[in-house]
């Protein structure tokens, strides 16, 4: 894992406090020093380290990957100056800025979430991090029961979880802010622009935002590709404890050596089996002028990834035509082509006594070593194309949108498909009219009575129309609220829902309603989705590899916000915006069955994985920790479990975040040592007293 850690102190000079001065973060590099010090901790590269000044009080530094030129960096920091934040944050690229200017320090997040900050109080200052278990140890933290009862009851619900993390007292600065500290006082402020519910955002014609979006996407993939890059090191470096120390790993194809040691291939590479979002990157990292894979100077090609998966029956015709369309892809000579051919050892759920502690718990971490399998074919930069789906598509939400700007023929399109996507039934004329009813059931609807409605759901275990069976409609009806019980609430104890209840019913009397319901409920998807996009990267890490998601920076993110809601909610309109923009960097040849859904096999697969691996999840909800918190019956969990496993049309996602939170609060109690040291350095890990209070 890779943080940046810093705080602000009250006081300067010898009045600073004993433990900020004699508190390090273990493995860190300083880059400046007292009285607000910021430091960089992990395996950082060279090249993903920046830090460039102004004048003597005046400096900024950059953390990740960002397209600005030293001397942008500095036209952005005198622009801070003045408070004009947004110039910090509409570079290229994903990365972290922290911008100090005399005593003021501006540290900034990205609009969809993925490089998360967080701060708490602390030594009469605040202090902050790219993570939150660091700060947890250094205020030795207890657990946020509260919170983790939040995350599973409503986990896309901003109202539910508030800005608080699995550790109390540590706090997250929402999407699209910025923390700003001035003499340790710390304050939360904006840097996007918000719209009421009675006036939408600004749109542009549907070409004109399409050009955006390819523009974007092109200057975030040659962000990538002209960034200094070094070959990965297989021994690593200050990395996270706790980390794998893979050993070999049979059955790769061409990388069985490379992956034995645990270190990917130099260069650039993607995914070809991740669908229409991942395939396009690929594309387009091939297409631009240069080498994608520069390396010492030397040319190489692309290195293409498809995870075939020959663990399940289900989905034969599917993964082969899905084989043959990364072929025809692989055909470009700028591409080398691997197939990670994958048996049952790589279904979800396999191998969980194994992983590193991630931030917080997340659903992909039942799934991390399948995706770490297919990683470790891949490259030390390596694309996916996490995030397209949720900054492309239409939350259904959006319906009620267009019903609110008094656009309802541009209704007609999508309402149509969604009843024919289900197949022919006695009831499908009806369908039509049932998404418009809900669509404008949710338009007339206020915020406030819409978050209360959700709150009195919680608390009559309402969860019948929750899309169990896989239906289409019933997803999309379920979705047209503003805001919902998530998969595993069914699960969860009626004091566990009594709980997350009254946090909506309060979220409901205190938040202003701005934003409308389509805008709101597509911004805390993405949210959620970055969130477990940040768990996924540290579940599934490969030693000295990064992943590179450019459907989550800043400038994609906007770019495809300016997309006219009329062009989202079409049926095929993701797959017909990516062509579009392949089109326009000179991609135009694309194979038959380009664009298709790629989750055709994923319940399979799901399933299997279950039922592979119910003794040890028979052993891992006997006495779970989350009973222990009140938030389950373990007697419960384990008869959903045996039933989804025999087919039973049961939410699998909610499972898996059940799954995922156990073992998250066992790795957390397996924990050892804390992230800091010196004289004054805390005595105990985070939350350790309250994990450990739950195993007695």
């Amino acid at each position: 894992m890779r943080w940046l850690v810093g705080w602000s102190s009250a006081a300067t000079g010898p009045d600073l406090t004993d433990d900020s001065r004699t508190v390090l973060p273990v493995g860190a590099q300083l880059l400046w020093g007292d009285p607000d010090p910021l430091w960089a901790v992990g395996d950082w590269r060279p090249d993903e380290v920046r830090v460039v000044q102004a004048d003597p009080e005046t400096r900024i530094a950059v953390f990740g990957v960002c397209g600005a030129t030293d001397d942008q960096l500095r036209v952005g920091l005198l622009a801070a100056r003045g408070g004009a934040l947004r110039h910090l944050t509409a570079w290229p690229g994903s990365y972290t800025a922290v911008a100090q200017i005399g005593r003021r320090l501006t540290v900034t997040g990205d609009l969809a979430g993925a490089r998360p900050v967080f701060h708490t109080r602390w030594a009469g200052g605040t202090a902050y991090a790219t993570a939150a278990l660091p700060l947890a140890d250094l205020i030795e933290a207890s657990l946020d029961v509260g919170h983790l009862a939040a995350l599973l009851a409503c986990p896309d619900a901003p109202e539910a979880l508030g800005h608080g993390t699995p550790y109390a007292g540590v706090r997250r600065v929402p999407p699209g802010h910025a923390l700003v500290l001035r003499g340790g006082a710390g304050e939360i402020t904006s840097y996007e622009q918000t719209h009421s519910l009675a006036v939408s955002a600004p749109q542009l014609a549907p070409e004109q935002a399409v050009d955006g979006v390819r523009e974007a996407l092109v200057e975030a993939v040659r962000a990538r590709l002209t960034a200094p890059r070094h070959a990965p090191d297989p021994h690593g470096g200050p990395g996270s404890p706790g980390g794998l120390d893979p050993g070999p790993v049979p059955g790769m194809g061409p990388a069985d050596r490379r992956a034995a040691r645990g270190a990917p291939a130099p260069g650039i590479g993607a995914d070809l089996s991740g669908g229409s979002a991942s395939g396009t990157l690929a594309l387009l990292a091939a297409g631009l002028p240069g080498q994608p894979g520069r390396l010492n100077g030397q040319g190489e090609r692309l290195l293409a990834v498809t995870f075939n998966d020959r663990a399940t029956s289900a989905g034969g015709a599917y993964r082969e035509a899905e084989l043959e369309r990364a072929r025809s892809i692989a055909d470009n000579p700028r591409l080398h082509h691997v197939v990670v051919a994958a048996g049952e050892e790589a279904l979800p759920y396999a191998d969980l006594g194994a992983g590193p502690l991630t931030d917080e718990p997340g659903p992909s971490m039942v799934a991390a070593e399948r995706h770490r399998r297919r990683l470790l074919s891949g490259s030390a930069d390596h694309f996916v194309g996490h995030g397209a789906r949720q900054v492309l598509d239409a939350h259904p939400a959006r319906l009620a949108d267009l019903l609110l700007d008094r656009r309802r023929r541009h209704l007609l399109r999508p309402v149509t498909a969604l009843a024919k996507a289900d197949g022919a039934a006695a009831h499908s004329v009806f369908i039509p009219f049932t998404v418009y009813r809900a669509a404008r059931r949710l338009a007339r609807t206020s915020y406030g009575a819409g978050i209360s409605e959700a709150a009195g759901r919680l608390l009559g275990r309402e969860f019948a129309d929750e899309p169990v069976a896989g239906s289409a409609v019933d997803a999309s009806l379920a979705a047209l609220t503003w805001c919902r019980p998530g998969p595993a609430a069914r699960w969860l104890t009626g004091e566990a829902l009594a709980e997350v209840s009254v946090r909506l019913s309060d979220a409901a009397l205190r938040a202003p309603a701005v934003g409308r319901p389509g805008e709101r409920r597509a911004g805390a998807a993405l949210a959620r989705h970055a969130a477990d996009h940040r768990v996924f990267e540290q579940a599934a890490e490969v030693r000295s590899q990064r992943l590179h998601a450019p459907f989550l920076d800043n400038q994609v993110v906007l770019a495809c916000r300016a997309l006219p809601d009329t062009l989202r909610v079409q049926p095929g309109a993701r797959a017909a915006v990516l062509r579009a923009v392949l089109s326009g960097a000179g991609i135009r040849e694309l194979p038959p069955g380009w664009g298709a859904t790629s989750h055709v096999t994923h319940a399979a697969a799901v399933r299997a994985g279950l039922r592979a691996a119910m003794d040890d999840l028979t052993r891992l909800f006997d006495a779970p920790l989350l009973a222990d918190a009140g938030l389950v019956e373990a007697r419960v969990v384990r008869k959903a479990l045996r039933a989804a496993a025999d087919g039973a049309p049961l939410p699998l996602d909610g499972l898996a975040e059940l799954v995922s939170t156990e073992l998250w609060l066992r790795r957390l109690l397996a924990r050892r040592g804390t992230c800091w040291t010196g004289t004054a350095a805390p005595r105990q890990r985070a939350v350790s007293s309250g994990v450990e209070r739950l195993a007695l």
